[in-house]
């Protein structure tokens, strides 16, 4: 069942050559979000890696902003909550923020000071992980809060852009991989 699952997730990511430089073969999930039996499947297999593997889960974390897709329903099933984090400027309240480079220059990135407590397990979503520096500074973020970070978890890993590297000690699922 989990095999038939995975084929249907990943028939429905589509590649799009030279997109959004010439050389880069982007991966849409669009379709993905757009068939909603693709999408239970895979809500389905994210559920079943997540409760196979962490007894206990306080809190989804997810990216800004496919994260915020993945996130909630995932965090629904389990029956936990869902905290945004979120390109600067973008959360009322206090926040805390961390800033950090991209292929093409620098980002930050935020979340609410008190979205988190101390000691709480925390998984972290997104779509995709590439060079990991998005990724890495939410790490760092929920780390300042002094969460306690189970796992960063993604749809797509792009395995040659070593992002899973920048992660450590943090450990990365991915469900499907790409060179």
């Amino acid at each position: 069942m989990s095999e038939e699952r995975l084929r249907r997730v990943r028939e429905r990511v589509r590649p799009f050559p030279d997109f959004p430089v010439p050389g880069v073969l982007f991966r849409d999930i669009s379709p993905l979000l757009k068939d909603p039996a693709a999408f239970r499947a895979l809500i389905d297999l994210l559920e079943a890696h997540l409760r196979a593997s962490f007894p206990h889960i306080d809190l989804i974390a997810g990216l800004d902003s496919r994260g915020f897709l993945i996130g909630p329903p995932l965090a629904q099933r389990l029956g936990i909550g869902f905290v945004l984090i979120r390109k600067k400027g973008k959360l009322p309240g206090p926040t805390e923020s961390v800033s950090y480079t991209l292929e093409y220059g620098k980002a930050e990135l935020e979340i609410q000071s008190d979205a988190v407590e101390p000691g709480q397990k925390v998984v972290i979503v997104d779509d995709l992980l590439a060079t990991g520096g998005t990724m890495r500074a939410a790490c760092e973020l929920l780390g300042r809060l002094e969460a306690e970070i189970l796992e960063c978890l993604v749809i797509i890993e792009l395995k040659l852009l070593r992002g899973s590297e920048k992660l450590q000690p943090f450990p990365l699922y991915s469900l499907l991989q790409y060179d």
